[in-house]
Formats: C-alpha cells, sequence, structure tokens
C-alpha cells in the first residue's frame, strides 16, 4: 500500500520536466506497446499480506530498465527494500519516489534469491558484495498521460499509484469505473506500468499488479488510459540507468 497519511503531492514540477534531456518525442508514438512481450518483464510476484506493493512497484521497474539495458532479466529483492529503505515502512508502506533514492543511497539492490522474500518486515542484512543492480537517478514523470506513453515506449516500464479499492472485484477486461467510484484523491497501490494498447476503440494501459499469477489477466490489468482513471497519471516514476 501507499501510506495514506503521507504527503502524496509531487517533489517537482511538472513544468520543469525537460522532454529533450530524456530523449523523448511525443510524435508518432506506437499505438500499442508491450515490455512483457520483449522479455524484459519478469514473471508476475505475490506481496502476500505485507503492504510492500511500493517495492514491487519500484524493483519491476528496475527491473525492466535494467533488461532493456544489458538484455539480463534478473529478479530483485523487494525484501531488502523493505527491511533497509530507512524512509519508507516497509509492510505499512511506502512512496516509490522515496525507495528509489533510498537504492541510491544503499548502493544497489540485491537479486531476490540472495535476499529473498518473507512478507513481513525484518532487519536489514544488506550484503554490498552481492549488489546486482545500481541506479544513478529517479524521476518524477509529468501528470500526463501522452508524456507516460512516451516514456513507456521510448524509455521503459513506469512506476505508478492509484485506487485499488476496484481491483478486489477485477476479473478481465479494460477497468474504467466512475471517478467518484475510483478517484484520483485515494491513491493507496503501487503499481507497474508495462505497456499500452486499444481495444474497440478504448485506450488502455497494461499494468502489472502484485497479487500472484492467478489474479486479474495474469497477474496484470487493464486500466482505462488518458483521463487519469483511478490517479494512474498522479504518482508516476522511474529510475534512471545510464
Amino acid at each position: 500500500m501507499l501510506p495514506s497519511l503521507w504527503p502524496t503531492k509531487r517533489l517537482t514540477n511538472d513544468a520543469d520536466f525537460n522532454l529533450d534531456y530524456f530523449n523523448l518525442s511525443l510524435s508518432n508514438l506506437p499505438r500499442s506497446f508491450d515490455w512483457q512481450s520483449k522479455g524484459v518483464i519478469t514473471a508476475v510476484k505475490d506481496q502476500g499480506p505485507c503492504g510492500s506493493c511500493w517495492a514491487f512497484s519500484v524493483t519491476g521497474n528496475i527491473e525492466g530498465l535494467y533488461a532493456i539495458k544489458s538484455g539480463k532479466l534478473i529478479s530483485l529483492s523487494e525484501q531488502e527494500l523493505i527491511d533497509c529503505d530507512v524512509v519508507d515502512k516497509g509492510c505499512n508502506g511506502g512512496l516509490p519516489i522515496n525507495a528509489f533514492r533510498e537504492i541510491i543511497r544503499m548502493g544497489g539492490l540485491e537479486p531476490e534469491d540472495l535476499y529473498p522474500y518473507k512478507a513481513k518486515n525484518g532487519t536489514c542484512h544488506l550484503v554490498r558484495s552481492e549488489i546486482a543492480v545500481t541506479i544513478d537517478d529517479a524521476v518524477e514523470i509529468p501528470r500526463n498521460e501522452t508524456i507516460m506513453q512516451a516514456w513507456v515506449a521510448q524509455r521503459g516500464p513506469i512506476s505508478v499509484g492509484i485506487d485499488a479499492e476496484l481491483l478486489a472485484y477485477y476479473k478481465s477486461g479494460i477497468l474504467h469505473p466512475p471517478r467518484k467510484l475510483c478517484p484520483p484523491s485515494m491513491i493507496n497501490h503501487g503499481v507497474l506500468i508495462t505497456g499500452y494498447g486499444f481495444e474497440d476503440g478504448l485506450p488502455y494501459w497494461i499494468i502489472k499488479n502484485s497479487w500472484g499469477a492467478k489474479w486479474g489477466e495474469d497477474g496484470y490489468f487493464r486500466l482505462l488510459r488518458g483521463k487519469d482513471v483511478c490517479g494512474v497519471r498522479d504518482l508516476a516514476s522511474s529510475a534512471i540507468i545510464n
């Protein structure tokens, strides 16, 4: 979960975002795109009873970026974030942008097989010599779903927050509830945008959840794109790997 009592306001202004700096173009974007089909997204994981969605969103982002850059897909440790991130709250929630900065402080992430998931808060036992992936920076992506679309197609998956109350009832299809049933002001769950597409004229995001592969569409769900449904554009962020 994302901590409801914490401020979810952004740390940077959308107006300060420079498309050219990130080599982004809003022209001729592909109609559909999916990083999962390109083999750079790890298998769907299950956070269990721990409110660690934020950690899964963050590791999924970094796993994808590292695989795009290096050609190596490594499952990274959410438990390291739960145990060693001193800003976020482990199983009681966290914010992805905080977690990215904590990863920089820690020096990187160990692979999941060396620091396995326990679904509970624990004591940090990070071994720096076992770190598999480092990141150079992190960025908050503007609250603009066209820019988000360009980022996905041209750079990689995006960590986002949403109001997840209706996900308990989701089975399949494109989720597009009325705003009053899924307000952007109630963001409480971290997930990962891995792609986007169209179906029957409806644009949608492809989103990886952390509730196991038996949930939803093989662990994924689709969300209407372009209308800030459930607050999907409001806390978008990504690591930077140079």
